[in-house]
């Protein structure tokens, strides 16, 4: 095989996209790290068989530079990501090391109007986990975010917050090409 031949073929291999029954497996594997997460952290935290109620996830833990006060429903779901993140490393980036981001952050590019890679934090984007091309974050395939739901509410119903929403929207802008979805323990992958 000569050189330009070679070169095309490694190129067209490193632009690929996941096949639906990888999608499909790394969906499942998202949805596990999540139900571990979950359950790990509410174990250490509670006891065993134990979680939150809707006074616990209320209760206020502290305040944020603005003065706002901290809810542990956001204290636990920043130790459920760190639990999940490391879950997602483990079983997902094993599997598709060059196919899966986690957290990574997205502008928006002045001259294509596409999603770029940014290290600035005003108006950018910045989802759990995104599939993509191989080796090419920016060809966006499908984004996920995970939610923990704390209330009887929420985990009734985790499409039903108007931050979840919106969040889905402004994640839609990035042009993957599956609907912007979120992960929770008790729904799995769940798609407006």
């Amino acid at each position: 095989m000569d050189k330009a031949v070679r070169a095309a073929a490694s190129a067209g291999a490193t632009m690929k996209l996941l096949e639906a029954a990888d999608v499909a497996r790394i969906e499942h594997l998202l949805v596990e790290c999540a139900k571990e997460a979950d359950f790990i952290v509410n174990e250490r935290e509670y006891g065993q068989g134990k979680y939150p109620d809707d006074k616990e996830c209320f209760r206020v833990v502290g305040h944020d530079k603005d003065g706002k006060p901290i809810w542990r429903q956001a204290e636990l779901g920043k130790l459920k990501h760190a639990v999940a993140f490391a879950c997602v490393q483990r079983e997902v980036r094993r599997l598709f090391p060059d196919n899966v981001s986690i957290e990574p952050r997205y502008g928006t590019s002045p001259t294509s109007g596409g999603p770029t890679m940014t290290n600035i934090w005003k108006g950018s984007k910045k989802p759990d986990i995104v599939l993509h091309a191989t080796g090419q974050p920016l060809q966006i395939q499908c984004v996920f975010d995970l939610k923990f739901p704390c209330t009887l509410k929420s985990k009734g119903d985790p499409l039903s917050n108007d931050g979840t929403r919106e969040q889905m929207s402004r994640y839609a802008e990035l042009r993957g090409k599956c609907k912007p979805a979120i992960i929770t323990p008790q729904f799995g992958v769940l798609r407006e």
